[in-house]
């Protein structure tokens, strides 16, 4: 499950690195090159919600394997496209894939672990989740600089291929998909002999959610790129009525005793709504750095892509240690270290301006600051994210997945098309020197530090909500 889990989020960020190899390959436009990056994104993020409920109506590892099939196979195609249009297309049936699989994997250890067991799976699943990323950029630059049989950028996505072909043969045994249909079938006997319905998807909910998310993702994603043009600003004021369309139709649908897509007993769960903004800020500003980061190395400092992308080992090495450690902890440190590990990654932020603020590389102290943020990032993550799904029924794991699942996907997004904007801004749309593009780079840490700082009082917030609430 957790190597599914990384090869749908290594697609994310790996076309980053191998862009400019693949643009002049295919004679991509501008826009073209766009939409093979953003393309997989734009599904992903639609479908997530979708995909969660499905593994909770047909089974979750039923369809894990079968998003594990579609990502294998769209992969080979990507591999082997002739062309942008084409490259496109299998790049949203790769992201659809993806969708299908990702919910999946935090639903199963929901329901699979308890105990101390499940505290250790959350915390592979989210160190998994954070080195994604990093690795993306990692194995995006090792791919591009070995240029494997002169195939150029193909690799980074052939290389899902012999990876989905063992996961397909050996995940119906591993998973134990025979057992669970069994069980499904038995709980579908046990409905029809008490008399009650089958859980049936909320198809009209569903048709909302994705409408609202398609409607945020596109402008967010193609603004920048388009000038931020008139369509962009009013796709994101329909994004707000179909999101209150679809806030009261999930009301409504919940009194009139039917199953809302996303239950109202998930977002009044203890720490939900807290997790939401802590989850959205971190992966917010964990997908800026990534990118502004990037681009600063490779078009300002003119690093090549295999350095650039190693670069990013503290931070990876970092995160996933902390992720599996931080248990360890004393007890009583736990409900802290989200908000300390938010003003940890704010710290980094600064400290990274301040090393590169002159053009130069940061030097040793580089990788020092490159592995701080890496714990800054997990301490803000992984905690909120075990506290909160200790408070969620194991019913509405399904539910609980698909939300936070999505609601990450949305704030790397977000943070992508954010801060990418304003480093591109500051840099003139064009990076031309190291002078220029440090400045660029300055002014964006500015930006992640000040982002960082609201996941941090988000904490303080909520609690003081929470204490008017009681007294009120």
């Amino acid at each position: 499950m957790l190597t599914g889990q990384f090869m749908s989020l290594l697609d994310t960020f790996i076309v980053n690195v191998a862009a400019p190899d693949l643009r002049a390959d295919l004679h991509a436009s501008g826009s073209g090159l766009q939409l093979v990056v953003a393309g997989y994104t734009i599904a992903y993020a639609v479908l997530l919600i979708t995909g969660a409920r499905l593994g909770g109506v047909m089974g979750h590892a039923r369809i894990f394997l079968g998003g594990l099939a579609v990502f294998t196979a769209a992969s080979l195609a990507c591999g082997l496209a002739t062309g942008a249009g084409s490259l496109i297309a299998f790049r949203l049936v790769q992201g659809t894939g993806a969708a299908m699989m990702l919910p999946q994997v935090l639903s199963l250890i929901q329901r699979t672990f308890t105990g101390a067991s499940r505290g250790r799976a959350l915390g592979v699943y989210a160190a998994v989740l954070g080195v994604g990323a990093a690795a993306g950029q990692i194995l995006g630059g090792v791919l591009v600089e070995a240029d494997l049989f002169g195939w150029g950028w193909r690799p980074v996505f052939l290389i899902n291929v012999p990876v989905g072909l063992v996961l397909l043969a050996t995940g119906p045994w591993l998973m134990g998909v025979r057992d669970e249909r069994a069980a499904r079938r038995a709980e579908r006997r046990a409905d029809r002999q008490a008399g009650r319905q089958s859980d049936a998807p909320d198809l009209t909910g569903l048709a909302l959610l994705a409408a609202t998310v398609l409607l945020f993702t596109v402008p967010v994603v193609l603004g920048r790129e388009q000038g931020w043009p008139l369509w962009g600003w009013i796709s994101l004021g329909l994004c707000a009525v179909s999101f209150t369309v679809f806030a009261c139709y999930e009301v409504l649908l919940a009194r009139r005793g039917g199953r809302p897509l996303i239950s109202p007993r998930v977002l009044r769960a203890a720490g939900v709504p807290l997790a939401i903004v802590r989850i959205c800020c971190m992966m917010a500003v964990n997908a800026g750095v990534l990118l502004v980061l990037m681009l600063h190395l490779q078009s300002g400092l003119g690093h090549s892509a295999l350095r650039a992308g190693l670069s990013f080992v503290p931070t990876a090495v970092v995160f996933a240690v902390t992720g599996m450690t931080w248990r360890k902890l004393p007890g009583s440190w736990h409900p802290r270290l989200s908000f300390a590990g938010f003003l940890t990654a704010a710290t980094a932020f600064v400290w990274l301006a301040a090393l590169m603020s002159d053009g130069g590389d940061g030097g040793a102290w580089f990788a020092v600051c490159m592995a701080v943020m890496g714990l800054g990032l997990s301490l803000s993550y992984n905690p909120v994210l075990a506290r909160t799904l200790a408070g969620v029924r194991q019913s509405e794991a399904a539910d609980a997945s698909g939300l936070l699942v999505t609601t990450a996907q949305l704030g790397m997004v977000t943070g992508v098309a954010l801060f990418g904007a304003l480093f591109l801004e500051h840099a003139e749309g064009a990076v031309t020197s190291a002078a220029t593009s440090a400045d660029a780079f300055k002014t964006t840490c500015l930006a992640l530090a000040a982002s960082a700082s609201v996941g941090a009082l988000a904490g303080p917030v909520d609690g003081l909500v929470r204490r008017v609430r009681r007294q009120a």
